[in-house]
């Protein structure tokens, strides 16, 4: 059975529209009705639908006026189907310019009705997965990214694999750059879902005030700039898997309606009295210590075992050293195409360097430090003269000084993290999430190159 949708229903004909609304809601449809314009448009204030199948002609503000009110660029509208006794082309010409798409001939049959919204429903649902899920389809990665040989990452997998056959949320801990992320979309991927959306948030990069808004949707009017309705990321994620990233710096309100949505499935946008359900599966992740914040009074128990029905920790990359020589022949594989260049090895110096090192920033930091190297090598052996690490050995390429080629790796590190500074107002955190390390990592170079105002 096709995923039930949200219908706007206006016709200004009471016995048409209810015999319709029966006959759609029986189809398994939620239908709201409106006898005109002026209750079409209150509708739309109101909450978000996927299909609004509008009469043409009617007293007041017609079927194409109404369209046209909704034709504004980047205006977030439900999918429109015209009705009208009174076909032309004319009519359905500028039904489809201003965004219907589709429309019927009344009289018309009950089958051809139910086919007609059955595929505008779709439609909307397609087109929201290839708003949030195109970037998804940039990178193919075996195992969904997750590289690793090591017993600690198979086990990650194993989990992963046995979790995404069921439906219970998935609390996913570990330090920053380890790939909670990777985990998530695995998860999702495997499940009975996948063809669903996969909705990401991350709470920490959402300033308090708009993270409700952006997980609960908001109605017209909410508050200042609210000049429309909005879906949020749950209404979004409907069917599928969100994804709450950096879960541990929610705010006390937002855990608490995180909660109910967690034991209820339902919610209320913003400014909106009306309750709404969602069936979507919950993935969190965090780099804290949720026990800890609980017993220090700055996380709900309750939710905290809401949240961690299916416990997933990742360990850090120091930990798992064995993983370093694949992870870094991968990340080579991936930049070296990326820059259309050439390497046929990795010097095995440059393997013992990395696998020194204690990778505060995890993976993500390995990652940065191999596409530097790429980025700065010709090939085709990537050699320990373009890895930049402390403790990476000093030598001589080609006859030519190495030192030469440190100072601009170095001039390079620099300027990137000068600049991420910078960008942040001297806020360590906030530049540490714009270069995609951990804050413990970027303390280490305010000190090597003396910067000054940092926070």
């Amino acid at each position: 059975m096709s995923k039930r949708g949200a219908i706007l229903l206006v016709d200004d004909e009471e016995k048409i529209r209810k015999m319709l609304g029966r006959v759609l809601r029986g189809d398994g449809h939620e239908v709201v009705e409106a006898s005109d314009g002026r209750e079409a448009r209150e509708a739309l204030e109101r909450r978000t639908f996927d299909l609004m199948l509008v009469d043409n002609l009617m007293p007041g503000i017609t079927g194409l006026e109404l369209i046209r009110e909704m034709a504004a660029p980047d205006a977030e509208r439900p999918q429109i189907v015209l009705m009208t006794a009174h076909a032309t082309v004319q009519d359905a010409v500028e039904a489809m310019k201003l965004g219907a798409l589709d429309y019927l001939q009344k009289p018309f049959e009950i089958d051809e009705l139910l086919v007609v919204v059955r595929r505008a429903i779709e439609h909307e649902r397609l087109q929201t997965e290839n708003r949030y899920l195109r970037e998804e389809r940039e990178e193919e990665f075996n195992h969904y990214g997750i590289v690793g040989r090591s017993r600690a990452m198979q086990e990650v997998l194993k989990k992963a694999e046995l979790v995404a056959e069921s439906r219970s949320t998935v609390l996913v801990t570990g330090e920053t750059g380890t790939g909670k992320e990777l985990v998530a979309r695995a998860i999702h991927d495997r499940s009975a879902q996948r063809a669903r959306p996969l909705i990401k948030v991350n709470c920490a990069a959402i300033p308090d005030q708009l993270l409700e808004s952006e997980l609960f949707g908001y109605v017209r009017g909410a508050f200042t700039g609210a000049l429309t309705t909005k879906k949020g990321k749950f209404a979004l994620a409907d069917g599928g898997t969100i994804f709450l990233d950096e879960i541990g710096t929610m705010v006390p309100a937002l855990q608490a309606k995180l909660l109910r949505v967690l034991q209820e499935r339902e919610f209320e946008p913003l400014g909106s009295e009306r309750t709404e359900r969602v069936d979507v599966r919950v993935i969190a992740a965090t780099n804290r210590d949720l026990r800890q914040m609980v017993a220090d009074g700055k996380f709900q128990e309750d939710l905290y075992y809401r949240l961690a029905v299916i416990p997933i920790d990742i360990p850090p990359l120091r930990e798992r050293r064995e993983d370093i020589a694949v992870l870094a022949e991968h990340f080579v594989r991936k930049h070296a195409q990326r820059v259309g260049r050439r390497f046929d090895r990795i010097d095995p110096a440059v393997v013992a360097t990395l696998e020194r090192y204690e990778w505060p920033g995890n993976v993500r930091e390995l990652e940065n430090t191999v596409e530097r190297a790429v980025v700065l090598s010709r090939g085709p052996v990537l050699t320990a003269e373009a890895i930049s690490v402390p403790g990476a050995p000093v030598s001589h390429v080609s006859g030519l000084p190495s030192l030469r080629l440190r100072q601009n790796i170095e001039w390079t590190e620099r300027e990137t993290v000068r600049r991420a500074l910078e960008s942040a107002g001297g806020i360590k955190k906030d530049a540490a999430e714009l270069m995609g390390i951990s804050q413990r990592a970027i303390s280490y170079y305010p000190a090597k190159y003396r910067f000054a105002n940092e926070k």
